[in-house]
């Protein structure tokens, strides 16, 4: 089940990991034993749904636990200070110009764990990602989809966070 394979991380997807083991370690597990008592309570284990939803939540928290230090253990978080804001990069704002519609869209480039569409989120490993790693404002990029052909113009390069 191990995955030892490093993965990168922005910052703040990194954080998040933390976050969510900290809270599954320090209050989820907690919450789920006094579940277990209390079901343990209510009598004959054996046709006890409380007791058995109990234990099935508990086996998913400890499995979520195990992957969540494994992934942080593998982690490389990229360090955006040294970075060229101008280059679009991991943890890159990027605005862009859909040619074919003609339309803004401002996506923010994440690491492949932390991709998320429906936020506009997109993985440095997905076609349109990887064609914008390295590129700056004022660049085209054209990418091979399985929709067909997309035309992008890039207009703005940020950072997600400014660093003081």
């Amino acid at each position: 089940m191990a995955n030892n394979t490093k993965q990168m991380y922005s910052p703040e997807g990194y954080q998040k990991l933390v976050d969510e083991l900290n809270y599954l370690k320090l209050t989820r597990r907690e919450e789920i034993k006094e579940q277990i008592a209390v079901a343990r309570g209510f009598g004959d284990l054996s046709e006890n749904a409380e007791y058995d939803e109990a234990r099935n939540e508990q086996a998913k928290v400890e499995a979520r636990i195990l992957e969540l230090e494994s992934l942080i253990e593998n982690a490389v978080v990229v360090d955006e200070s040294n970075q060229d804001t101008g280059v679009v990069h991991l943890g890159s704002i990027v605005k862009l110009h859909d040619v074919e519609f003609d339309e803004d869209i401002t996506y923010s480039i994440v690491g492949s764990n932390e991709a998320d569409p429906l936020e506009k989120k997109i993985s440095d490993q997905s076609p349109i990602g990887r064609a914008l790693m390295g590129k700056r404002a004022g660049e085209e990029i054209t990418v091979e989809t399985p929709g067909g052909e997309l035309k992008f113009k890039v207009l703005d390069v940020s950072r997600a966070k400014s660093h003081s």
